[in-house]
């Protein structure tokens, strides 16, 4: 090909009018070109365009089940015709998406308020929803291969397949298989052994999964607002699908650009919650087993051989008696419902609003209404120990008490409503007497030598409320302390703030060697500091804290981690985790500077007000006592989390 094109300057037509190429075979060397030719005019311009387009319409997961993309919905599911049209499309319309790419753009490329760095990172970072390993099916249901798990079960209990979906509460599917022969174009669907449940009021289940047994897949909604079903990897490092704790920070940049897809993954995660699968698994960190699933608790992740089927791929910790989960997926559920003001969304995930608020009173040991630590890293910063309460974690149960209550309200379930907010104000007055110190919140009530750090982290309860329109859920002056400190010693004391926010500093203005996550800078976390600074009026210190993530990450001088942003890195640059998906909080900065209507323009009125408690309950949240909790002082044994406690 090469030495036809460099002796004559272009291909025979001949070759052009000869049909389709003949199938490789394997181990042949592939080769395609194409070639164009055009008079150019002396002193004129002439573009040719050229596009490139491939069709790969299926995905199948280790454990055999197999989904049909996204854009089969609108091309098919046959190879060849749905790439000619793919391509066909490419050439007709680039030059229109080019400039509905632009009308995005420029109001922000164009502010001359915002810093030329933010600028562009903010787009920048987006690389990610593409890069992070990303599938989006149609939302149907899968086919299973012989090898799957699920495709054996369904063919091992012959005789039982009645009492296996009345356990499962789900309904055979049509078992018929069409070979395509009558489908357009050849085209195949898939078969699924399971049919949808509709809604997320499920009926109660009283002993969960059996053994093997696969979680029911849920059908995505029907009409406009079914987008199909939306994964992408926590990392490519760390591959588990839509890791929960994590997408607590990048979802903003979902819901700010795709909060169709945004709504879709947090009613994955609502059935998930009501669900429950009792396959035993064993814990990496301290040699425990248990079940994979439990009730009432949030999933870690989605999975990741087999998602939607086999949840909680990681398996360090049991992160059923993790801390984090479940509050931020009450915060992220409220976020989004008053964001897209959609209420049947709200109605829907409400029955697993309430689970997870439920699920979380076993870790209220004292009945303060305050959640308490069990001494082991039972959150995101799965390698740093917490003892008893914690700034993060109780700064995120405050937030999801108001957001529970607030969600409530406007939902007309009054009696939850009044639950929620007696526990908040029950919980706030516990929370800010155990860590408040004057300037910001000790990182936990223990007695450890770091229980007195400064976690730049300490306020994401407060960010999230802040990003959802809610009242603040302390004192303004209070969160401006605690930012103001967070600023001058973990962002300013490393490097001159050219590296982001450390995630733990001592009050002497040392970093944090306590583990190795309490010395790492975490990008995304710096990317929510820094929003959380922009929404209290602190745009100095907002940029500065996230340009040094640019500077150390993006700029010349850097560490050359463009387009690969790491989880995080060290004082000296080392990095973890490439291409990791916390750094699109970014877009958290975006939402705190353009903020959407539905909370820019919602009435200025606390709803927390409107909810009325009897006198007598004020009257016992008066008398609450603050009792010293025993702090519990052990820890993970093995060595590969080096902590101190």
């Amino acid at each position: 090909m090469w030495d036809t094109m460099s002796k004559d300057g272009h291909f025979s037509r001949e070759n052009f009018d000869a049909g389709c190429s003949m199938p490789s075979s394997s181990g042949e060397t592939l080769c395609a070109a194409v070639s164009a030719s055009t008079w150019v005019e002396p002193h004129g311009r002439c573009t040719v365009a050229f596009a490139l387009a491939w069709s790969s319409p299926k995905v199948k997961f280790q454990k055999g089940c197999t989904y049909n993309r996204r854009y089969t919905e609108f091309y098919g599911t046959s190879e060849r015709s749905s790439s000619i049209n793919l391509v066909h499309d490419a050439l007709t319309k680039y030059r229109l998406w080019e400039e509905e790419i632009e009308k995005w753009q420029d109001p922000i490329l164009k502010d001359e308020k915002l810093p030329e760095w933010y600028k562009f990172t903010l787009f920048n970072e987006l690389y990610f929803l593409v890069a992070g390993g990303t599938v989006w099916t149609d939302g149907q249901p899968p086919a299973f291969s012989e090898t799957s798990p699920a495709y054996q079960h369904k063919h091992s209990k012959k005789g039982t397949k009645s009492e296996s979906v009345k356990d499962n509460h789900v309904k055979p599917a049509a078992e018929q298989v069409n070979d395509g022969d009558d489908l357009p174009n050849g085209e195949e669907r898939s078969v699924s052994m399971y049919a949808a449940v509709h809604g997320s009021q499920m009926p109660e289940q009283t002993s969960g999964l059996r053994s093997q047994e696969p979680i029911p897949y849920l059908l995505s909604k029907d009409g406009p607002e079914n987008v199909g079903k939306f994964l992408y990897l926590e990392g490519v490092e760390y591959i588990m699908w839509n890791t929960y704790d994590v997408h607590f920070y990048a979802s903003f940049a979902l819901l700010d650009l795709f909060p169709k897809i945004e709504l879709s993954i947090q009613r994955d995660f609502a059935d998930a919650v009501l669900y429950e699968d009792r396959r035993r698994v064993k814990f990496l960190a301290d040699g425990t087993s248990g079940i994979r699933k439990v009730k009432g608790a949030v999933p870690h992740d989605l999975g990741t051989h087999d998602p939607w089927h086999e949840m909680n791929a990681y398996n360090i910790h049991d992160t059923s008696k993790w801390k984090d989960l479940n509050p931020k997926f009450v915060l992220q559920v409220y976020r989004d419902f008053a964001a897209t003001g959609d209420m049947t969304f709200g109605r829907d995930v409400w029955p697993a609003v309430c689970a997870a608020m439920d699920y979380m009173d076993q870790f209220d040991r004292d009945c303060d209404g305050l959640i308490e630590n069990d001494g082991f890293p039972d959150q995101t910063y799965d390698a740093w120990t917490v003892h008893g309460i914690s700034a993060y974690c109780g700064g995120l149960w405050l937030a999801a008490l108001q957001a529970a209550a607030t969600m409530a309200h406007r939902l007309g379930d009054r009696p939850y409503a009044e639950k929620y907010k007696l526990k908040f104000m029950k919980a706030k007055a516990v929370y800010e007497a155990k860590l408040w110190n004057g300037s910001y919140f000790n990182y936990d009530s223990g007695t450890s030598s770091n229980s007195r750090s400064i976690q730049a982290d300490q306020l994401a309860g407060q960010w999230y409320a802040a990003s959802s329109g809610l009242p603040p859920i302390f004192d303004e002056h209070k969160i401006r302390s605690a930012l103001q400190k967070i600023f001058e010693f973990n962002v300013m004391k490393v490097k001159g703030g050219r590296m982001g926010a450390v995630n733990g500093m001592t009050p002497k203005g040392k970093v944090d060697e306590t583990c190795m996550q309490s010395r790492e800078i975490w990008t995304g976390v710096t990317y929510g500091v820094a929003a959380n600074m922009l929404l209290h009026g602190m745009e100095h210190q907002g940029f500065i804290t996230a340009e040094g993530i640019f500077l150390a990450g993006w700029s010349e001088d850097g560490y050359g981690y463009w387009f690969q942003t790491p989880e995080g890195w060290t004082t000296d640059g080392h990095y973890r985790s490439l291409v990791y998906m916390r750094p699109l909080a970014i877009w958290a900065m975006q939402w705190a500077l353009s903020p959407p209507k539905a909370i820019l323009e919602a009435p200025k009125v606390n709803l927390m007000d409107r909810i009325h408690i009897s006198p007598q309950a004020v009257r016992a949240v008066g008398e609450i006592g603050v009792r010293k909790i025993a702090p519990d002082n052990r820890c993970i044994p093995s060595s590969t989390f080096q902590c101190e406690c």
